[in-house]
């Protein structure tokens, strides 16, 4: 993205990374009634509703965390277009066609549409990861998800079991296996940015 202000509703991103009890709780108060409302029009309740805003919270807090989520445009506006997409995606896998688009809620703000676009190919990109990696094996997974939470291959190693150059070169195999695995699924061409 090109360099743009930060928008001042930066501060509930920060608020979910630093799971701050009060942001996340003026993010459910002032924008999940937009969102509840809009579902229950367009053949959901309000169970569906909360499952949908509490997905796309989980999104925005992963991209922030691992994409360093920087705001450009208002937070109600990025939100509720994330939120509207999930649902709409929701509705096209079960088959249900019948959607009421509200144009008053819409919006044709470039930032908006640009960070949306983002923050759903992350979702989508971090999706066709994880089914990736549940189809590795047991091995490598327990390998590559210990270097996720150690710091060192050499403390790596000492709690699997293994050693150092073992380690080392295991953990490059299943990389290389995970890597092609991805690649080589229909949808990874798509979700390429």
């Amino acid at each position: 993205m090109s360099q743009k202000n930060i928008h001042e509703d930066q501060k509930y991103i920060e608020g979910l990374i630093q799971n701050n009890a009060f942001v996340i709780q003026s993010i459910y108060d002032k924008f999940a009634p937009k969102v509840i409302n809009y579902i229950k029009m367009n053949s959901g309740d309000e169970t569906q509703a909360k499952d949908v805003i509490q997905e796309t919270i989980i999104t925005i807090y992963n991209q922030a965390t691992e994409k360093k989520l920087q705001l450009t445009c208002p937070f109600d506006a990025y939100f509720f277009l994330l939120c509207k997409r999930k649902w709409l995606n929701q509705l096209k896998k079960t088959g249900n066609k019948e959607v009421t688009i509200n144009e008053e809620v819409l919006s044709k703000d470039d930032d908006v549409q640009e960070l949306a676009f983002e923050t759903t190919l992350f979702e989508e990109q971090h999706e066709l990861f994880t089914e990736m990696f549940e189809k590795l094996g047991q091995a490598c997974k327990d390998l590559l998800k210990a270097t996720f939470k150690i710091n060192t291959m050499e403390e790596v190693a000492e709690s699997l079991g293994i050693s150092y150059a073992y380690a080392r070169k295991k953990k490059s195999l299943c990389i290389g296996s995970l890597t092609k695995m991805v690649q080589k699924s229909p949808r990874y061409n798509n979700l390429k940015s």
